[in-house]
């Protein structure tokens, strides 16, 4: 009999001090929806009272992270009112899933002593005193909410307006065209990772976009700025931007549109490219020396071999002189500006030449920085 009644007194002093901790505060949970939309804003509040005044009391708050939905604090207020505390914490929620969704929450309680509080107050800015509390993980149950899946298609919710700027539709061939799109508006900040469509056979160059949001008690109010720009070096089309919206507000969809744009590109006149005089000329090699050892050895098989060198030797000048490796060699060695020395990678064969035109554009149309002596280098090499 000893035993169960040890087991029965146990289980009743631990429900003694649970109800004694229930009693130490009381709590409400607040949403102002709980059937919205997927990414539509719900306002979540938790009022924190405190019942039990023989004691000082202090709280930590937090939702749980999940994939099922995200958050951010907009406010926090506080009464402390001597041994009644009175606390007010305001959540912005997303739900990122259709279905039922459930908010976990994280709850710390602090309890101390006016005697503690004192204590660690008694201090100065140098010596600060730690306030000794005896903390105990509160726990709450879940808050579901119902979430509706959006239509088909969706990309963007809330409601939002799209602004671009294509500064001009004309260039040369692989001059960058620079394009700006911005999406503005309340609702969940509408961030893609690539905005430009997939179609297209041209270069893309593309940055991390420009986000300015500012969360409140009516959602979030956002500004994502897109800046890009496309090369190509003939005449292509940008198909039109179709971005599917749907605002929760009035249930409605709706298309934030980009019209079709195109360009047209000037083509490179090869020509002005190249100079048509090899500077520095080729090298001249002086075999004279070859006549003055045979000339008083054998008089006429040296004058044979004199005429047979020299017409070698003519002959060489002229194969030297007008080899295009040569000449575009010299070409590349001359080159100090990165633009000219990718127009004349480009007169040539792009492919054979590709890694030394990606380096090049992307130091010019990029964030890299490259050594311009290293493509030379790494072109010269390529003709070799």
């Amino acid at each position: 009999m000893k035993q169960p009644l040890g087991k029965v007194y146990i289980l009743f002093v631990l429900l003694f001090l649970s109800f004694l901790q229930a009693e130490d505060f009381s709590y409400t949970f607040k949403v102002d929806k709980t059937n919205p939309y997927v990414k539509e804003a719900v306002i979540l509040t938790l009022d924190v009272n405190q019942t039990n005044h023989d004691i000082v009391l202090l709280f930590d708050f937090d939702l749980q992270k999940s994939t099922s939905y995200s958050f951010q604090r907009i406010n926090i207020e506080e009464f402390d009112a001597y041994h009644a505390a009175q606390i007010r914490y305001t959540y912005l929620v997303y739900p990122l899933a259709s279905g039922k969704v459930d908010l976990q929450f994280r709850l710390t309680q602090k309890a101390t002593t006016d005697e503690s509080v004192a204590y660690s107050f008694s201090g100065d800015r140098d010596n600060v005193k730690t306030l000794v509390t005896r903390d105990s993980n509160i726990g709450l149950p879940p808050l579901s909410l119902n979430v509706q899946a959006l239509p088909q298609g969706t990309e963007v919710v809330g409601d939002f307006s799209v602004d671009y700027t294509v500064k001009t539709l004309k260039a040369k061939a692989y001059e960058p065209l620079p394009i700006q799109v911005s999406i503005k508006g309340k609702g969940y900040p509408p961030i893609f990772e690539d905005l430009l469509p997939l179609e297209g056979n041209f270069t893309r160059f593309t940055e991390v976009p420009e986000v300015k949001s500012v969360a409140s008690l009516q959602g979030t109010q956002s500004t994502v700025t897109y800046p890009m720009a496309l090369s190509h070096d003939k005449d292509f089309t940008l198909v039109a931007l179709d971005i599917k919206a749907f605002d929760p507000k009035t249930q409605k969809s709706y298309t934030l549109l980009v019209p079709e744009q195109h360009f047209q590109i000037e083509d490179v006149n090869t020509s002005l490219l190249l100079d048509s005089v090899d500077k520095p000329s080729p090298a001249h090699i002086d075999w004279s020396w070859v006549q003055d050892v045979f000339k008083y050895l054998f008089i006429f098989a040296a004058g044979f071999l004199t005429a047979f060198l020299y017409k070698e030797v003519k002959g060489w000048k002229k194969t030297k002189q007008n080899h295009p490796q040569t000449a575009l060699s010299d070409k590349i060695n001359k080159t100090k500006d990165p633009k000219v020395l990718l127009q004349l990678l480009l007169s040539q064969d792009v492919k054979k030449f590709q890694k030394s035109i990606d380096a090049l554009e992307a130091s010019l149309y990029g964030k890299e920085k490259t050594n311009l002596s290293q493509i030379k280098k790494e072109a010269l090499e390529t003709i070799k």
